[in-house]
């Protein structure tokens, strides 16, 4: 007999999986839409390529059982985290991916300085080189900072998305980064647990961008997106400070109340 708490996850993961695709095609209508646009304006329009995160991210969805019904209303929890540095986030987009840079060989670490506190990072080059060679060419390019993590889940996935410039969960720098480390050895029995750092994508395979989620709690997902690193133990109390205070909507699912902005991101070859 199927468990509540069971039944309660493969909703999750039900959800998650009908966001994706409601988001594909959202964005094809749009590329479609910007590409009347450009002709009839005889102007350059490039589509961003900012993927989601992990199929049940995408907030729009019918409420359609009774697992998705308001447990609680919004949390009033006080913000814990300072205003953001004085600045905006840049415009930029690319065609194609970066030439791969990283040296396989060596470790790379990220920071995240955020209004919330600083969240550490240790990177897998070994594993997920493009990824890395990505995170490493768009961080030197000032792309992450003054961006907002747009979504906080508290219901079933426990995760904070991050790394849309736009702040809506469909931006992106223009291109794809190729699935890499599905097979990593933290991820069992379709877990990711808490500590992990992956790539946000559409649902279909190969379609990373700048999107990524930081997982707080033991989270069960299907091992669909691209586990490029660990948390330091300071990151995940910050996690944790900015999970406290809860999201939006009162159902598990949607902006954080704490105000998370990257100020700034880095990341370096130790």
């Amino acid at each position: 007999m199927v468990s509540n708490d069971q039944r309660r996850r493969q909703l999750a993961r039900e959800k998650f999986l009908r966001q994706q695709q409601r988001r594909e095609s959202a964005r094809r209508k749009a590329r479609t839409r910007n590409t009347v646009i450009a002709s009839a304006l005889a102007v350059v329009v490039v589509a961003g390529a900012g993927a989601f995160a992990a199929g049940a991210f995408d907030g729009k969805e019918k409420k359609d059982s009774a697992a998705s019904k308001p447990s609680a209303s919004p949390s009033k929890a006080a913000d814990p985290c300072k205003k953001p540095a004085a600045g905006k986030v840049k415009s930029l987009s690319w065609k194609k991916e970066p030439a791969l840079t990283v040296d396989k060989a060596a470790d790379y670490t990220m920071n995240l300085a955020t209004t919330c506190g600083d969240i550490g990072v240790d990177l897998k080059t070994k594993e997920a080189p493009h990824t890395v060679n990505s995170f490493d060419f768009l961080a030197g390019k000032g792309f992450f900072d003054h961006t907002k993590c747009h979504r906080l889940t508290t219901n079933g996935i426990y995760v904070l998305q991050c790394g849309d410039p736009k702040g809506t969960g469909a931006g992106g720098p223009g291109y794809t980064i190729p699935d890499e480390n599905l097979k990593d050895k933290s991820l069992k029995g379709n877990v990711y647990p808490a500590g992990t750092i992956a790539m946000a994508n559409t649902g279909q395979k190969h379609t990373g961008g700048s999107q990524f989620f930081l997982v707080y709690q033991d989270s069960q997902l299907p091992p669909s997106y691209t586990p490029f690193g660990t948390i330091s133990d300071s990151g995940m109390k910050v996690l944790k400070k900015i999970a406290a205070a809860g999201e939006s909507t009162g159902q598990g699912d949607g902006a954080p109340n704490a105000t998370v902005v990257i100020d700034k991101a880095t990341v370096k070859k130790s």
